[in-house]
């Protein structure tokens, strides 16, 4: 942790500083600060591996635990403590982060059978922070449960637990990367005690507001990638067809309005661009299955608010076929494939 003071001060504004509570200057030593040293970290699966063993890199003494056995042996491997149940490393932590695949996941991470809180009220960790993508509704209604309990052992300023919820985009090559960005709700200063664990896993954080309203942006951010990659995957199956060769269309794509990220960074057309899901027969990024589940969480929100997503229903529609056919665990952009008659780049 040499350079926390200067990651630190990169991401903290002089009007935020100015405003913090002693609790939270601390963090501006270049030590781990205390009440953070200890992060107890659940779900090592595609992402959360990389961002626990950047936690690991950066000085963080880190227990994880996952329900997968190989998962943890990866850890152990590394001197990491693997803990068998969430509740032991609840008791582990100053921190604990969850990283889960779906709402249910979480429910029973927190509130099932050695549970985080199996304990009861009384709780080890002072903030508990939960990077999965689940719908705002189970962030708010934990963050309630949280705030009714309280400390076994105070932790500066923190006289009761508090609770972040924290989702992120980058797939896994921002989790391994280091290069995340964290979209956060809850309480703000909270959030900015938090900013030195965020920053060692990725490379932003933005404050979204209230409890909920990190998963909230998370809906909409992946709303957006899921629009992106098929429209971009469906001019590159026309291109084809009419023609014209990927990687000429991706020159085009890249220099003028139709640049995004789904053609410059994340290419769904296999033989254009290196070190993407598509170049390795769509593994190892994110998968349809994934994509599918956050699609339904965004049109159970716009449902409750009353929002016509004409867009959002088509994709939701596209992903779940995906899944039916059996492509659930190939990376979301294989669409172009799958869903498209899409050509490899010769």
């Amino acid at each position: 942790m040499a350079t926390c003071r200067g990651r630190v001060l990169q991401a903290i504004s002089k009007c935020e500083w100015t405003l913090l509570s002693p609790f939270v200057r601390r963090l501006s030593s270049c030590n781990v600060p205390s009440e953070l040293e200890r992060v107890g970290f659940i779900g090592v699966g595609n992402m959360g591996f990389h961002m626990a063993n950047n936690l690991v890199n950066a000085g963080y003494k880190v227990a994880v635990h996952d329900k997968n056995r190989d998962a943890m042996k990866k850890f152990l491997e590394k001197g990491v403590v693997a803990k068998e149940t969430p509740f032991e490393v609840a008791e582990a932590s100053d921190v604990v982060i969850t990283m889960l695949p779906s709402s249910s996941h979480v429910l029973d991470v927190y509130t099932g059978q050695n549970g985080l809180l199996h304990g009861g009220s009384l709780l080890r960790p002072w903030l508990l922070i939960d990077s999965s993508t689940v719908d705002p509704q189970t962030s708010r209604r934990l963050s309630t449960i949280i705030s009714k309990c309280a400390l076994k052992e105070k932790k500066g300023y923190a006289k009761t637990p508090f609770m972040l919820d924290a989702p992120v985009s980058g797939g896994v090559l921002g989790a391994e990367a280091g290069t995340l960005t964290f979209m956060v709700g809850g309480l703000e200063e909270v959030y900015l005690a938090a900013k030195p664990l965020f920053l060692s896993m990725g490379r932003h954080a933005i404050y979204c507001g209230g409890p909920g309203n990190g998963v909230a942006a998370k809906i909409c951010n992946n709303l957006v990638m899921a629009v992106s990659m098929l429209g971009v995957s469906e001019a590159f199956c026309l291109g084809q067809s009419l023609g014209i060769t990927a990687n000429t269309l991706t020159k085009i794509f890249n220099s003028s309005s139709a640049r995004c990220w789904s053609s410059d960074t994340y290419n769904p057309v296999p033989g254009v661009m290196e070190d993407v899901p598509s170049s390795r027969n769509y593994t190892g990024g994110f998968s349809s299955k994934l994509m599918a589940k956050d699609l339904s969480l965004a049109a159970t929100s716009a449902n409750e608010v009353g929002l016509k997503c004409p867009l959002m229903h088509q994709a939701q529609e596209i992903y779940t076929e995906l899944c039916k056919e059996g492509h659930e665990y190939k990376d979301f952009s294989s669409a172009f494939r799958h869903y498209y008659p899409g050509k490899d780049e010769l």
